[in-house]
């Protein structure tokens, strides 16, 4: 009889401040190929509602980072949109936009947010965040479709902080000046305490809240200056995935993968008018037939009855019990104080008010298709 050999499992990476989550009693689980913290001492609840209230400060350093660099924003702009749908010839000085990396067929690739630099002397230059879990990828796409003109700079010296809650404009201004001032969906360089620091006003939360990207020898200083503020507290994966359900946004994975377009999804807002009429990127045909005709099936926000929750994976049925689509995000919602999910659904029965039901374990649960996001948005728009 042969004997197997064992299966060696990769290492687990760390974020530089793992110590740090540790230290405050974080509990540690794998995600995306990092150690993480998924909650903290208090519990999901209690981050998920600290951080409706006042602000709380996620390690997100997991994150990929990169800067595209070229002659001129022009130069730049249009390679880029060789590989997305976004309008990115028309990004003003310091905006942000949310975009996708596109395959052949018009699925999502990756989920990503890029960002064009206020620095007129850096004018050809682009940053890029992308998911961990995609980030390998991501980088691999780039550099084999990137012209030569382009530089491709993986920034994995540095690390990425997200002060998310109410009060978190009031907690940076203290050490970024003028950083209440910044409208959404921006962001420029930047002086935390003498630290240099790239600050966006964006986040994954439904709130109002920034994303700090700063060289990883440094975020510790930065991190432990903004939880020495009493509005603040660390908060975990746990708490970010419950905030983002609550928003209705999309986890790449979940409601986003490479057989899903934006349309289905629901997000052909970030496709913008030019690039809709245009085309360019791959996946045109099908995006442009699903913008005009609509899609075969749409993701949906559902609210079942009841306090149970229906998870990933969850069959969504018809009165008669006709198999219609699947969740692919669900859990209970703090603030909404009730189970929500979200999932694919035959287009025919995508309109608010229809009537569904959930399979959960072997039971048919009834259901509603409902509006989304289920917490309003916060997001400061000036």
């Amino acid at each position: 009889m042969s004997e197997t050999a064992p299966v060696s499992t990769p290492a687990l990476l760390r974020t530089p401040l793992y110590d740090r989550h540790v230290s405050l009693g974080a509990r540690m689980v794998g995600f995306a190929g990092y150690d993480m913290p998924v909650q903290y001492k208090t519990g999901i609840l209690t981050e998920h509602q600290w951080t409706r209230e006042h602000a709380g400060l996620f390690d997100v350093s997991h994150m990929g980072q990169c800067f595209l660099i070229g002659r001129d924003h022009e130069t730049v702009a249009r390679a880029l949109e060789a590989l997305i749908p976004a309008d990115i010839i028309n990004l003003k000085l310091g905006q942000q936009r949310y975009s996708q990396f596109l395959n052949a067929e018009g699925g999502v690739l990756d989920d990503i947010m890029v960002t064009r630099s206020t620095d007129p002397d850096e004018d050809g230059s682009l940053m890029l965040v992308v998911n961990a879990g995609c980030k390998t990828a991501d980088f691999a796409h780039l550099k084999a479709h990137l012209p030569a003109s382009i530089k491709l700079i993986i920034a994995e010296h540095r690390a990425l902080l997200a002060l998310q809650g109410p009060e978190a404009a009031n907690v940076l201004a203290r050490h970024c000046e003028g950083v209440d001032e910044m409208p959404f969906m921006t962001g420029k360089a930047a002086s935390f305490d003498g630290i240099p620091v790239h600050v966006s006003r964006s986040g994954y939360s439904g709130e109002d809240g920034f994303e700090i990207s700063v060289r990883a020898d440094k975020v510790v200083a930065v991190n432990e200056r903004l939880l020495a503020h009493p509005e603040v507290k660390p908060i975990g994966l746990g708490a970010r995935d419950s905030l983002r359900l609550e928003a209705g946004l999309c986890l790449y994975g979940h409601e986003l993968d490479p057989t899903t377009s934006p349309v289905e999804a629901g997000i052909q807002w970030s496709i913008q008018k030019r690039r809709r009429e245009e085309g360019g990127f791959p996946g045109f045909e099908r995006i442009r037939r699903e913008l005009t005709d609509g899609p075969l099936r749409k993701r949906v926000g559902i609210l079942p009855e009841g306090r149970a929750p229906a998870r990933e994976g969850t069959a969504i049925l018809t009165d008669d019990g006709a198999a219609i689509g699947i969740v692919t995000s669900g859990g209970f919602g703090p603030t909404l104080n009730g189970p929500c999910a979200m999932g694919y659904v035959d287009a025919t029965y995508s309109a608010v008010g229809t009537k569904v039901h959930l399979m959960v374990r072997g039971t048919a649960m009834p259901a509603l298709i409902s509006e989304m996001p289920f917490v309003p948005h916060r997001f400061h728009r000036s």
